[in-house]
């Protein structure tokens, strides 16, 4: 199927992280359906490939395969180098990649919290100034940081690394907007998606209302972002979760201090 867009929108290119499932997939899918070529990293090259063949063939785009580790500095170095590259400039960057720890903090190997940390705030600060410098110099660009309706809540280091990712896109959004960029932190609540089959889910943790579909959350990520809002919080029940948990206090919306067992942080 041939995208319906114009001439210029096709020849734009979007980069999207941990897009071989998920809501990395679901941005790429709508990107590529807005005429966008795409950029797909993740760890899994016969994942990507065969996600990249799909584009190509429903919406007439070009997509290009990148597989990467982003929580090694040797996978980010790659992705940093295809955002570098003046001839092959990204218009669009979606930081997607992360992951979630099933454990409480003092059961968690450090070396397993650090990986955490890295993956959702250092390797997405890295991307996004490596995007940038291409991005200024054309005065145009859209950078899309996925993080959780989690960063208004208390509940540990996911909680924490959202938290500080939407302080960043707050503040990037502010400092480049006359430039040009557009920087949003996505937070959707739980969301059905195959990254959390894959994880082995309990969804029965979260009651059905609590759950959001992968294309709405998409869809409202990406329109926020083109109307230059720093937030993006999918659904009119995030919303008042995220407006209650301001005023509210921490020990309301914390949760249980320990997670039971089979229990999820929200994407």
């Amino acid at each position: 199927m041939t995208p319906k867009t114009s001439d210029a929108a096709a020849r734009t290119t979007a980069l999207i992280t941990g897009a071989s499932a998920g809501l990395g997939a679901e941005f790429a899918r709508q990107l590529a359906s807005q005429g966008h070529d795409v950029v797909l990293v993740a760890r899994n090259r016969a994942r990507l490939e065969e996600s990249a063949a799909e584009l190509e063939r429903r919406y007439g785009v070009t997509a290009e395969v990148l597989p990467a580790d982003l929580a090694s500095d040797d996978g980010v170095a790659a992705v940093v180098g295809r955002l570098s590259d003046p001839q092959r400039p990204v218009e669009i960057l979606v930081n997607n990649a992360g992951i979630g720890l099933s454990h409480n903090f003092e059961d968690n190997p450090i070396s397993e919290e650090k990986k955490h940390l890295k993956l959702h705030g250092e390797t997405a600060m890295e991307l996004t100034h490596a995007a940038l410098k291409g991005m200024l110099e054309r005065r145009s660009g859209r950078i899309i940081n996925v993080a959780s309706i989690a960063a208004f809540l208390p509940r540990g280091t996911y909680s924490a690394a959202k938290a500080w990712l939407v302080s960043f896109s707050r503040w990037a959004n502010l400092a480049y907007a006359r430039q040009g960029i557009k920087v949003t932190a996505v937070c959707p609540g739980f969301t059905h998606t195959e990254f959390h089959d894959r994880m082995g889910m309990d969804k029965s943790v979260a009651p059905s209302w609590a759950w959001l579909h992968a294309g709405r959350v998409v869809r409202d990520g990406l329109a926020d972002n083109a109307r230059g809002k720093a937030v993006s919080i999918p659904s009119r029940r995030y919303k008042v979760v995220a407006a209650v948990a301001r005023i509210a206090p921490a020990r309301l919306v914390a949760g249980p201090a320990r997670k039971p067992k089979g229990a999820r942080t929200p994407q």
